[in-house]
């Protein structure tokens, strides 16, 4: 009996949900348009850093280190100066990034065995674009330097430490970013639409008259979940196509490692939204309490900001975000290859919570006569 009930209610919803003017369209068009143009524009690489150079030299050295610098596929030369004033103040009005200064009798030293050291300043406003900036500079002067030594026949420079990138060789921000968006996708499919949906009840009036029925408060809330679980596991099979067919992305793990992850996570985001409507009496209270908790989600999950580099404070509040967990099983799989026995802790954290909220939605939602 319960069965043909559930039945009968799903059939219901997924009219509904076909009438409704704005949810299909969100179904659809939010996969496809964050997966094409969020990676594209949300990306931490840094790109066309400017360099303002100080050649107090004026030999073939350093005109060569400026060249190659220029000719870098990161790094543009805006102009060679003859004071260090004159590179400050491009620095100061925007057009300069990083300093580059070239000491007097650079090439004269280096012929007489000395190793003199070429002075590097970057603007600190931006910390990320100066930092790299000044790192990109040194290693393209260094990679000249190596050259011309070996050119000459002199010694070379000290040998320096090999470093490989494992997992994202190619050092692509958008390999980071592409998995944690589906955790968006999921946020806001599993989450935010069941909540507006069983509030719309509320306000439109409709689901006081499914109250006095005899339906259970358990199948009548199963119904208003089960097609959005069904969306979900749909939006990551959409993310996971336009991911290789657009960005070459393949998980390197067992998909079906990423489709139960999807499903637990959306059962706790759904056990969310059930909460929050429960709270709710009108669709802009539902909207203010879920985007509180999206906000925090994006912000304490290491979405964005890596969790290493939280304080340690911070660090122990992400252990009660369910997003985290979620966000490290799709970089784990995606990038890594990592088996059920590398996350299990993670598939049995996303398994408590949503037991516990579950749990939660089903005592806070009351029939009212």
């Amino acid at each position: 009996m319960k069965a043909n009930t559930l039945k009968i209610l799903l059939h219901k919803e997924i009219s509904l949900m076909k009438r409704s003017p704005l949810i299909p369209r969100i179904i659809i068009a939010m996969p496809i348009l964050v997966m094409l143009i969020i990676p594209l524009v949300a990306t931490f690489d840094v790109k066309n850093i400017d360099v303002a150079v100080v050649d107090n030299d004026h030999s073939e050295l350093s005109r060569r280190i400026a060249a190659d610098i220029d000719a870098s596929e990161y790094l543009s030369i805006t102009g060679c100066y003859f004071r260090y004033d004159e590179a400050l103040a491009a620095v100061e009005n925007g057009t300069a990034d990083v300093i580059l200064t070239i000491p007097q009798n650079y090439l004269k030293d280096l012929a007489n065995g000395k190793m003199p050291k070429l002075d590097l300043k970057a603007n600190g406003v931006n910390v990320t674009k100066g930092t790299l900036g000044a790192q990109y500079a040194a290693a393209s002067a260094t990679g000249t330097l190596r050259q011309w030594q070996n050119e000459q026949g002199s010694a070379t420079l000290p040998a320096t430490t090999s470093v490989i990138n494992r997992y994202n060789p190619t050092l692509d921000f958008r390999n980071y970013m592409i998995p944690a968006l589906m955790v968006i996708l999921i946020i806001i499919i599993c989450g935010y639409l069941p909540t507006l949906n069983l509030v719309n009840e509320k306000e439109a009036g409709t689901i006081e008259a499914m109250n006095v029925t005899p339906v259970g408060k358990f199948v009548f809330v199963l119904s208003k979940l089960i097609p959005y679980w069904i969306v979900g596991l749909l939006v990551v099979t959409v993310g996971m196509i336009i991911g290789w067919a657009v960005y070459g992305l393949i998980p390197e793990g067992n998909i079906f490692l990423i489709y139960l992850a999807t499903l637990l996570f959306s059962l706790v985001m759904s056990g969310l939204g059930v909460f929050v409507a429960n709270k709710s009496a009108t669709i802009l209270q539902s909207i203010f309490m879920i985007f509180a908790f999206i906000i925090i989600f994006q912000l304490m999950s290491g979405l964005f900001t890596p969790i290493a580099s939280m304080p340690q404070w911070a660090q122990y509040i992400t252990y009660a975000i369910p997003p985290r967990y979620f966000i490290e099983i799709m970089r784990a799989v995606y990038l890594k290859g990592s088996s059920m026995a590398d996350l299990w802790q993670q598939y049995a954290a996303l398994l408590g919570f949503a037991t516990l909220l579950s749990i939660i939605a089903a005592i806070t939602y009351k029939k009212r006569a």
